[in-house]
């Protein structure tokens, strides 16, 4: 208990500090988790669970794919084979969804805290605490900001100091969802421009950024 609240006080840090270092990669699949919100309001009501953790565990752990059980990636019309094993088939995503939230480690149904701390601990719970056991920021949730450099677990057991994690961490999915959706709130969450947008590092067509910002502040270029 007392490594999570330390864990806890890390990612609180880390959040308020973090800037993304890969942003026009992170908007648009922001756009897609954001626009599937109805499907998660669906297991989020059922399961007691705010629908972005839903979402940008869904987005890390199957790149969002509807055929992929939210617990570990596995086809969730069949038995699973990795870890949880032995869960389902089951009837529809959904269904597997809410199994993988309720009776399946870390029991993300039984968190009472939903504070950005708290959220960002559950998710990091969700992939291992191996980062953490090594004194590091997790991929899982860092991949994508400066927070994060390398090192990743690239099996079972086997770290590789050098590799570099290529997929969007958590929080930096957070910050874009919040950007695009201004009712997903947070304790302790709140993003400022410099956190949430990308500087123009290369050329861009013409009206690019003027549209992106524009979608960003919900108004007309």
């Amino acid at each position: 208990m007392a490594d999570l609240i330390k864990l806890k006080d890390a990612n609180v840090r880390r959040w308020a500090a973090a800037k993304l270092t890969r942003g026009p990669e992170f908007l648009p699949v922001a756009k897609r988790l954001v626009a599937s919100k109805p499907r998660y309001l669906t297991v989020s009501q059922k399961a007691g669970i705010p629908w972005p953790f839903i979402a940008v565990t869904h987005q890390r752990e199957s790149s969002q794919d509807w055929g992929a059980s939210l617990a570990q990636g596995d086809p969730w019309n069949r038995v699973s084979t990795h870890v949880p094993k032995g869960r389902g088939p089951f009837a529809s995503w959904e269904d597997a969804a809410y199994d993988a939230l309720v009776n399946c480690s870390p029991y993300a149904s039984r968190n009472k805290d939903w504070s950005i701390g708290g959220v960002l601990t559950l998710l990091e719970q969700y992939n291992g605490l191996g980062y953490v056991n090594r004194g590091l920021p997790s991929p899982y949730i860092w991949s994508g900001t400066d927070q994060y450099k390398s090192g990743k677990y690239v099996a079972d057991g086997v770290f590789d100091p050098n590799a570099v994690d290529k997929q969007l961490g958590c929080a930096g999915l957070i910050m874009a969802m919040m950007s695009l959706d201004p009712t997903i709130t947070f304790t302790g969450a709140t993003i400022t421009q410099t956190t949430t947008l990308p500087p123009i590092t290369a050329p861009a067509k013409p009206g690019f950024w003027a549209s992106l910002f524009a979608a960003i502040f919900k108004r007309k270029p």
